[in-house]
């Protein structure tokens, strides 16, 4: 055996693209149009650069307190990272370590399939209806974790409490993530749930309500047992993951919660008029309670627009993938932005 062939081989998770083009209007990757706030400026500026000769705290505590604080919760029961993604990946290898399957939708976030490959877990794609929704029933099977997204992407559809309650009734012998990247543009946190249910894992990202994809902050939220094996393993791999002016940065963010919550308001309503405004022109759309939409036109190829439009300077994601092909996943921008995608798309369908 060569040692080319000792080498592990896996089918890496493809991210949007980030092309470097000027005027873009960027409606590709899920990220906040607004910016993070005054206090989170106000921290960037008056961080002391003299501490990045120092190691940061290994455990974020100030972050850590801040985040129990907004969510009632005990610092224990708090684990923060480097992106959500950092997360997903810790706990796919903390908690799915079982015989039986993982359990997630076949139309979900497409990292999920990658962590299980990595990491050499058995897992399978649970298909949504035809209307992109979960079946509740399609759960209730021998597996080893259960994992998806609320809202789920890139459907944008989100499940209620009731039946994420009910999957934790069925499942008391794994561990259920409940993935909350956009839970605050129009769903509700399962959070209330961590403290009957000890098997609740909830992931959250500072990357899109909070405007802060740029620094790479995520966190989850669950019983003091999980979140310390979580900590246990995350400190096998690397004791300093998150900086220390990210930290900052973060803390100053749960301070401004306020002004975020006024920027996901406004992200709601321009997401709701461009609902409106492409149904007008005959698209059809699951209902989207995250910060994009999907769209689909029924006498217009899905690709042919993405590649239309741009042409126009606009870029949108397209999923080249069964069930789905027909579909472009548009982020929620300004309404400015979101105005001029309406008439283009127009446009484009007339000519």
């Amino acid at each position: 055996m060569s040692w080319q062939d000792k080498l592990r081989n896996v089918q890496p998770y493809e991210a949007g693209e980030q092309p470097q083009i000027k005027n873009l209007i960027k409606l590709n990757t899920n990220e906040n149009p607004y910016d993070p706030g005054e206090k989170v400026k106000q921290a960037i500026l008056n961080f002391d650069s003299s501490h990045l000769a120092l190691y940061p705290r290994p455990d974020a505590d100030a972050l850590r307190q801040a985040l129990a604080d907004y969510h009632h919760l005990d610092t224990r029961q708090v684990f923060v990272g480097n992106g959500s993604d950092e997360v997903l990946a810790l706990i796919f290898l903390t908690c799915f370590n079982g015989q039986e399957p993982v359990l997630f939708p076949d139309i979900s976030y497409s990292f999920y399939p990658v962590y299980c490959d990595l990491y050499q877990i058995a897992y399978k794609k649970i298909p949504l209806n035809q209307d992109f929704e979960i079946n509740k029933a399609d759960y209730i099977q021998p597996n080893s974790g259960i994992i998806f997204p609320n809202p789920n992407a890139p459907t944008g559809l989100c499940v209620s409490l009731d039946m994420i309650e009910d999957l934790l009734k069925h499942n008391q012998d794994s561990i259920v993530v409940i993935d909350e990247a956009y839970i605050d543009f129009g769903g509700q946190s399962a959070v209330p749930l961590i403290q009957k249910y000890p098997n609740l894992l909830i992931t959250q990202t500072f990357s899109k309500y909070r405007s802060l994809a740029g620094i790479r902050l995520g966190v989850a939220l669950g019983s003091q047992e999980v979140i310390a094996k979580l900590y246990d393993v995350k400190n096998s791999f690397n004791s300093y993951p998150v900086d220390s002016l990210a930290q900052a940065i973060g803390v100053a963010s749960m301070e401004d919660s306020d002004y975020i919550q006024q920027n996901a308001q406004k992200i709601i309503e321009t997401r709701e008029y461009t609902k409106s405004e492409l149904k007008k022109l005959g698209f059809v759309m699951p209902d989207s309670k995250a910060n994009f939409i999907f769209v689909k036109h029924p006498q217009y190829d899905a690709q042919k627009l993405f590649l239309q439009l741009r042409e126009k300077g606009i870029l949108v994601r397209y999923f080249h993938q069964p069930r789905i092909e027909q579909y472009l996943r548009i982020t929620i921008g300004t309404m400015e932005q979101m105005k001029i995608l309406v008439h283009e798309i127009e446009n484009i369908l007339k000519a």
